[in-house]
């Protein structure tokens, strides 16, 4: 099993996106990325901490590769927004690569080559940093989308998200 660290705006967005990945063992939402230890979810908000917020996904490499990953990470949010994703504003919802290994920030720096080679998207401001510490977020942000699918957030935010990730990525999903 291999670990995986992103951060693409709401955790509960992305917790959600990739929890659906045939050879995603396990998503944790949680923040990396800043400094201070053991940082809440209301200090995180602040914008103070430096932390993002993010998902850490274990997986099986022999089922998903690194790569497929980074392809999801991709194509279910702006890279190009600085230190946003929709309506949700700073700097815990910035765009990251956190890598476990030198693979890892190869494969990553190659893909966001790749991308901006691409057209798809221009002026990408996505970092690439070494993960340094994960810290799990508060146990009511597990799995936010799977338990509480009516909350209007939910609704009109992550709802529509996932029925583009769903059609996008068909060939990867969980039966």
């Amino acid at each position: 099993m291999e670990k995986a660290t992103f951060g693409a705006g709401c955790f509960w967005c992305t917790e959600a996106v990739y929890s659906n990945l045939k050879g995603v063992i396990d998503v944790k939402s949680g923040y990396s990325g800043g400094h201070i230890k053991n940082p809440a979810y209301r200090e995180v908000c602040t914008g103070r901490t430096g932390h993002a917020e993010v998902i850490e996904i274990s997986y099986d490499s022999t089922i998903i590769s690194f790569k497929e990953l980074l392809t999801v990470f991709w194509e279910t949010h702006d890279p190009t927004t600085l230190n946003q994703q929709g309506a949700d504003k700073g700097t815990q919802y910035r765009s990251v690569i956190f890598y476990h290994n030198e693979k890892q920030k190869e494969l990553a720096e190659k893909s966001k080559q790749a991308v901006e080679d691409s057209g798809l998207y221009s002026n990408i401001v996505t970092e690439i940093s070494a993960i340094t510490e994960f810290y799990p977020a508060e146990i009511e942000h597990a799995k936010y989308y799977a338990n509480n699918k009516e909350q209007p957030y939910c609704q009109f935010v992550i709802k529509p998200k996932m029925d583009k990730f769903k059609k996008r990525f068909l060939d990867l999903l969980k039966e």
